[in-house]
């Protein structure tokens, strides 16, 4: 069951929801996503962790601030809900947007992070880190994209007449992304999990490149699954996920 559904961090009403017990695990959902696209990891998780699941401002349940979004700011973000929850350290696990802000706690605030498990994550906005138009729709297609579209006009608060504007300040971060150095990666220490799937829009290349610049750091590949991995194959994806936690205990 979850405990306290509304935060206030930092002045900001966060929706987030707390499942089992155990050491804490924060969950961070993707861009244009809410916790609902990482039900299955909060299920499987929880029966040996708590396991924390925020959304951020804009997303899911959470009102959108108005300001424009950055990883770097929603990194920043996270410290302070971290702060609010009351939590320490984390093992993280992060898919897509929420991946590239989990590579940025690990590398910035390792005091914060038992962990990480960084999933279809990016570190460039250039087309290297992604694989050509043509797969890519094949791989994150309209259909995905109508599906994100209804749980947004479902679950926001702010309604659905104010999507299209979270979808469009949603795209010119993509757009504008700033690069994240990948020889600044060999900072961070903790456990690592790179996971990428093999129909992803992030090409496999690419997830190479990020578990080559963090020391030590696994590279996982799911089969027969496109960016939506979490729904697609979620027996694959947690046992993984599941079994890497296990270890670092």
């Amino acid at each position: 069951m979850a405990r306290v559904p509304y935060l206030d961090v930092a002045g900001a009403q966060i929706y987030h929801e707390v499942h089992g017990t155990g050491d804490p695990v924060l969950l961070l959902h993707g861009g244009f996503c809410s916790i609902e696209t990482m039900r299955p990891q909060i299920a499987d998780l929880a029966v040996r962790h708590a396991v924390y699941a925020p959304e951020r401002p804009g997303h899911g349940r959470t009102p959108d601030h108005g300001q424009p979004f950055g990883y770097e700011q929603m990194a920043e973000e996270t410290v302070a809900y971290l702060d609010a929850a009351g939590l320490e350290r984390v093992d993280l696990v992060g898919f897509s947007d929420g991946a590239n802000i989990a590579i940025l706690l690990a590398r910035d605030h390792p005091d914060r992070v038992r962990s990480l498990t960084a999933i279809s994550g990016n570190l460039t906005a250039a087309d290297a880190a992604f694989v050509p138009s043509d797969e890519a729709e094949l791989a994150f297609g309209e259909s995905a994209l109508s599906a994100l579209f209804a749980e947004y006009d479902r679950l926001s608060p702010d309604g659905p007449d104010h999507r299209q504007v979270v979808w469009e300040r949603i795209q010119a971060m993509w757009a504008d992304q700033r690069d994240i150095p990948e020889e600044s990666l060999s900072s961070i220490g903790c456990p690592t999990m790179v996971m990428v799937a093999d129909h992803d829009v992030i090409a496999i290349s690419h997830a190479v490149a990020i578990r080559d610049a963090i020391p030590g750091a696994r590279l996982c590949v799911i089969p027969g699954a496109t960016h939506m991995l979490l729904v697609e194959r979620p027996e694959i994806v947690d046992a993984v996920v599941g079994g890497f936690l296990a270890e670092r205990d």
